[in-house]
């Protein structure tokens, strides 16, 4: 008996530590997107005098020339392509790691921890981008993301790799498959678990990415998502209800792919993990 009043008081300690830590500052953004500019300056959780919802996010959407548009259109495209360049090279990567045990072996896999630990250079980036002309173009932003989450993906990719016998490589090597047809027909379709990780985790970095969109991709046009806080927001003066709009609406989609995904993300960090 005391074991299940025990359970039930920690169940009941996380539900409020939940409540306090995630809910409460959702319901506090939320509550001030709907205030005008004088109840939302006031930052508290009173519930507003007289809900200003169209008004507010028809404001957000509409300012600087509808920069909020262009910015979820740069966006998606620099997520979208940056995923697809992530699984599909990670995805090999992985593979060949997993299956080769050379000289060469050692010296990759700690380039591509190194890659975990070692921080990003601003400037020497900077330079090597405007030397080869990808400054300030999407091409360069999507490999500079890309660079930056290959070393987390190829991790996972490999140690899920150990969970496919080498009987199918062997097969398909019998069956007269070449090395490439072997790995997208036979191999790939089998690593949809950790693919949904990384894409989901992934897709999650690279759209809330404020650092490096700044740095590599400047200018009005090439404003991303994040950037546009910057709209509402100044040394002397801030529209608190039209920055809570804008969060919102930053919020939503990442907000809806764990919604829809979270158990997907689970099940391929540990069978990754765990069998790896």
């Amino acid at each position: 008996m005391s074991k299940g009043w025990n359970r039930t008081l920690l169940e009941a300690l996380a539900f409020l530590l939940s409540v306090v830590v995630f809910w409460v500052p959702f319901y506090f953004v939320i509550i001030n997107s709907f205030k005008d500019r004088t109840e939302s300056s006031l930052l508290n959780i009173d519930w507003p005098s007289r809900f200003h919802i169209l008004e507010n996010y028809k404001e957000v959407l509409a300012a600087q020339d509808y920069m909020m548009v262009r910015a979820f259109f740069n966006s998606t495209v620099i997520t979208l392509l940056s995923i697809a360049v992530l699984v599909v090279v990670c995805a090999m990567t992985g593979y060949v790691l997993q299956r080769r045990t050379d000289r060469w072996s050692g010296p990759i896999h700690f380039l591509v921890m190194a890659g975990l630990m070692i921080p990003p250079a601003v400037v020497p980036t900077i330079w090597v981008l405007d030397s080869i002309r990808l400054f300030k173009t999407m091409t360069g932003i999507v490999l500079v993301e890309v660079a930056l989450g290959i070393s987390f993906a190829v991790i996972l990719y490999k140690s899920f790799m150990a969970t496919i016998p080498r009987k199918i490589d062997e097969a398909a090597v019998v069956d007269g498959c070449g090395s490439y047809r072997m790995f997208f027909q036979m191999v790939f379709p089998l690593l949809m678990p950790v693919t949904s990780t990384v894409v989901v985790l992934s897709s999650v970095g690279i759209y809330n990415d404020f650092v490096n969109p700044l740095y590599f991709f400047p200018g009005a046009k090439n404003a991303t998502i994040q950037l546009t806080l910057y709209n509402f927001t100044s040394m002397y003066n801030t529209s608190w209800n039209l920055l809570f709009a804008d969060i919102m609406l930053i919020s939503l989609p990442p907000l809806v792919l764990f919604i829809f995904f979270n158990k997907k993300i689970v099940a391929g960090m540990t069978a990754g993990a765990v069998k790896g």
